[in-house]
């Protein structure tokens, strides 16, 4: 247990020194001196009770969850039509009145359209309605009309799905610990701390990202584009201006049914082109996808299709061969920095209803820096008085405990500025307990070695005997503290996480310095100086 080649003492004090370092930056930052931007610098982040940051509070429009459910569903009206066998010829769909209403050419097909309509609707949860009322008219009609019941379940459907997709694009942004909640029945609260400037998070909350391929109309004629006149079965759609441009760019039709949408993503990622060196934006479609893509470059080489992003045509190039590799380009009016923005966006998924920013503001710290300060002189206390105490009751063995006290602060703070963490109250609460964890190991060696030498074994027995016999304590303390830390990260969210985090790096950190770091120490003490008698 005491043997520490030459090897092993290097690579235990290469870690200390790498996780040491790692938190120097963020010490000389809060006494305001920064290190050259050509050194790596990782820093701790500081959560919104402690620096403050940027409160957004978005909005969203149930009339627009409406209008989608109302298109999803006749498209799935036709897709079901034609798919049953016998298919069911129909009339043209109506969406007008907020429902969904189209005639059977043939009435004796009604009760098979009814029985394939049937598989549409479910039930709202625990309501006992459906979330669709089918109604037949004059023994041909068929009428879809959304309940209250299915139009609340599908908005708060819609914002939790949002809820999720900002915290995800917030992450990718590197930040940690954001403050995002639901607020009412359509609106969601975002704080991000250390955020001073949120217009690029204004940018990228404030995009949809809804992405769809969908067929050029060539039929169409540019005078009835120009009007707004779109073809039976087609739609409008206007071209993404220049950047800088004041002025519209026009309009294309498009095919309103048939196109792909992008909920089949995988992956987006900023690349630039080959030929151009523009930069693009590069996406891989999962399996079903890549099919249907596949497809619908095959059935329409030779003709054009749009790009579309957020309701405007980013490109419409034409499809010159199938593209069956599940992966395509999309390239626009891109700089680096929006290409990028983009593919996080499309990464983290589509918002299914657009957000708007209805209220923007910057948050102070919550405790204040009187607070703050405060809270750091009593640390400050607390530790000095815990060293003092430590070199009285412990003498050698104290002054190491303290070593490995300061050492565990440094890698504590290190590897959490190396995971780029936020440090919040409830993180520095964790720091805290880890911290009295790391002493508390320390105490229970010594008064092992205590107990041994006064059974009267030799110094090296004793010591030796001290640790082996005090680790199995400490393994199984700091076992139990681990398992509650995993489950709260893993249950819990926000601050909860943020304790968890602190005090399983503190976990690690403190059984390495105060067993291995403080046993390797000894070791070296006992071989250069051979003592007779210890003093504990």
């Amino acid at each position: 247990m005491l043997d520490f080649p030459r090897w092993k003492q290097l690579w235990l004090w290469s870690i200390t020194l790498l996780a040491c370092l790692a938190a120097l930056p963020s010490l000389l930052s809060v006494g305001g001196v920064n290190l050259p931007d050509s050194l790596p610098s990782p820093k701790i982040n500081l959560g919104l009770d402690l620096a403050g940051g940027s409160h957004i509070l978005l909005e969203a429009n149930p009339e627009q969850v409406k209008r989608q459910r109302l298109e999803t569903m006749e498209e799935d009206v036709r897709a079901r039509m034609r798919q049953a066998d016998p298919a069911i010829r129909i009339g043209d769909i109506s969406t007008k009145d907020g429902t969904v209403s189209f005639i059977v050419a043939d009435p004796g097909q009604i009760d098979a359209a009814r029985e394939q309509l049937q598989t549409l609707t479910s039930g709202a949860q625990l309501t006992g309605q459906r979330d669709w009322d089918l109604q037949v008219l004059d023994g041909n009609r068929i009428v879809l009309r959304p309940t209250q019941a299915g139009i609340d379940l599908a908005i708060s459907q819609a914002m939790d799905t949002a809820t999720e997709v900002v915290r995800k694009r917030i992450d990718a942004l590197g930040t940690r610990e954001p403050t995002i909640i639901r607020q009412g029945s359509n609106r969601i609260v975002v704080q991000v701390p250390g955020l001073k400037d949120p217009a690029a998070l204004k940018s990228l909350l404030g995009q949809t990202a809804k992405l769809e391929f969908k067929l050029v109309d060539s039929l169409a004629l540019p005078s009835d584009v120009a009007q707004g006149i779109a073809p039976p079965g087609s739609e409008i759609v206007p071209l993404e201006a220049a950047p800088g441009s004041n002025q519209p760019a026009g309009a294309i039709a498009v095919k309103r049914l048939g196109g792909i949408k992008g909920d089949r993503l995988t992956n987006a990622q900023q690349s630039f082109d080959q030929q151009t060196n523009e930069p693009v934006v590069t996406i891989t479609f999962d399996q079903q996808g890549g099919a249907k893509f596949a497809k619908l470059t095959t059935d329409n080489v030779g003709k054009p299709f749009a790009i579309i992003l957020d309701g405007k045509v980013l490109s419409s190039p034409v499809i010159n061969e199938p593209i069956i590799g599940g992966t395509a380009r999309i390239s626009g009016s891109f700089t680096i920095e929006s290409a990028n923005q983009l593919a996080i966006a499309l990464r983290s998924g589509a918002l299914p209803v657009d957000l708007k920013v209805v209220e923007e503001r910057s948050v102070g710290p919550d405790l204040g820096a009187d607070s703050i300060e405060k809270g750091a002189i009593a640390f400050g206390v607390g530790t000095l008085a815990l060293m003092i105490f430590m070199l009285i009751t412990y003498g050698r063995f104290g002054v190491y405990t303290n070593l490995a006290l300061i050492i565990n602060t440094l890698m504590i703070l290190g590897i959490m500025a190396i995971m780029n963490t936020t440090l919040t109250l409830p993180g520095i609460a964790g720091f805290v307990l880890t911290i009295g964890a790391a002493v508390d190991a320390n105490v229970l060696i010594n008064e092992r070695i205590r107990e041994e030498r006064a059974r009267g074994r030799r110094v090296v027995n004793a010591v030796e005997m001290g640790y082996k016999e005090a680790s199995s304590a400490i393994f199984d303390g700091n076992a139990t503290n681990l398992i509650a830390a995993v489950l709260m990260f893993a249950f819990g969210s926000g601050p909860v996480r943020g304790f968890a985090i602190v005090l399983m790096i503190g976990i690690a950190t403190s059984v390495f310095t105060a067993v291995t770091l403080t046993r390797m120490w000894v070791a070296g003490w006992l071989r250069s100086a051979r003592p007779s008698d210890l003093v504990l």
